[in-house]
Parts: C-alpha cells; structure tokens; sequence
C-alpha cells in the first residue's frame, strides 16, 4: 500500500489496481465552500456515478493493468497514470493541476 499526500481537485479520485483488485484512495478535504455538511465519499450523490461504474470505465481502457488511475468525475474521464507515485504527479501535471515543489530544488 502507498502512502498518497496529493493536493487534487474534489473531482478527482485516484484509483489503485493491485492483482485484479480496486483501491479507491481515501481523500479528505482542507477547504470547503459549501455551507452544509456532505460525505465527499458519496460519488453517487455528487457526480452521479457509482464506484462499480469507474471500476468498469478503467478496466476497459486497460484491461485491469496494475498500477494507479487517475479519474475526473466531473467530465467522466479516466487515466492510466503508471505503477509509480511520481506517474500520478506527472500525469496530473499534464492535466494542469499541481506544479513543482520548490523545496525540492
């Protein structure tokens, strides 16, 4: 199991396929607009998509390859993002999300 500290957008999900198995990374939130209370987890109730259907959309675009997957549940897309951390950092930087981190200079 990897530990993930990612900044993403609340649209976002990361996924990990381990030997046929799917991991849905758990996300907590630092900044909330909404005046009410919502479970951020309920993917259902705030894209109107079930975890089973993001499962199905990213095993038929890689056949259940191992590794981590990268979901925008706001436009309904998926990516394969690689089995490494640094291939979610990169793929969220060609998506335009995230920047370098200056202290790693």
């Amino acid at each position: 199991m990897h530990d993930l500290r990612l900044i993403v957008p609340d649209y976002y999900r990361i996924v990990e396929c381990r030997e046929g198995r799917w991991f849905f990374k758990k996300t907590t939130r630092f900044y909330n607009l909404l005046p009410i209370a919502v479970d951020f987890q309920d993917l259902e109730l705030l894209y109107g998509i079930s975890k089973q259907q993001i499962v199905n959309e990213m095993f038929r675009m890689k056949e259940g390859q191992t590794g981590f997957y990268l979901a925008n549940l706001r436009q309904k897309r998926y990516y394969y993002c690689g089995i490494d951390v640094a291939d979610i950092k990169a793929m969220l930087r060609s998506l335009g999300i995230g920047r370098d981190d200056p202290i790693d200079d």
